[in-house]
């Protein structure tokens, strides 16, 4: 199911996605969808947390890359988004998913801030835990919302690679000693 949620994602964006079509290209009958998923938006939330999860073992295999936090925090959000720019439709689907208000897709929308921001603590190795989670959450959040201009088209991929860049190094450096 999930991979036939992101295949349809991938080729039509969030329109595409309809739940009889997922049970057609899965093979399985729509009531089994419907046991699963209480709506679409819970689908492509629990389609994003599973291609989100493996990131992890990834990123044990090899860690983020840098000299300096700023460096590995930016090493990190490259490293995901490369998955991401190949696939514009599906990200757009998966961003109209993570503002969805089903609370069910809101629980998968978690599970894949919890990997995302845990990504980004091994990158953030050097400071304090609360100072860790507040960091993670600003470049969170700058990562969303460049996300979405990317995918609603008011950001090139390399703007959205020098507003990150320019986010790490602003509330990274000077803890840095830069």
């Amino acid at each position: 199911m999930l991979n036939a949620a992101i295949d349809l994602a991938s080729e039509g964006g969030y329109e595409a996605v309809q739940m009889r079509d997922v049970a057609t290209r899965a093979d399985l009958a729509l009531g089994t969808v419907y046991r699963y998923f209480s709506s679409k938006d819970h689908l492509l939330a629990a389609a994003w947390s599973a291609w989100v999860r493996p990131q992890e073992a990834n990123f044990a295999k090899k860690p983020p890359g840098g000299d300096t936090m700023a460096e590995r925090a930016l090493d990190v959000l490259r490293r995901v988004n490369r998955g991401i720019e190949r696939r514009p439709k599906l990200m757009q689907a998966l961003i109209a998913a993570m503002v969805s208000t089903d609370p069910h897709a809101q629980t998968e929308v978690g599970e894949v801030r919890q990997t995302l921001d845990s990504l980004l603590m091994d990158a953030l190795d050097q400071l304090p835990a609360e100072e860790e989670r507040k960091v993670g959450t600003v470049l969170g959040h700058v990562w969303y919302s460049c996300l979405v201009q990317w995918v609603n088209g008011r950001m090139s991929m390399d703007d959205v690679y020098a507003a990150l860049e320019n986010a790490c190094h602003v509330v990274l450096d000077w803890r840095d000693g830069g």
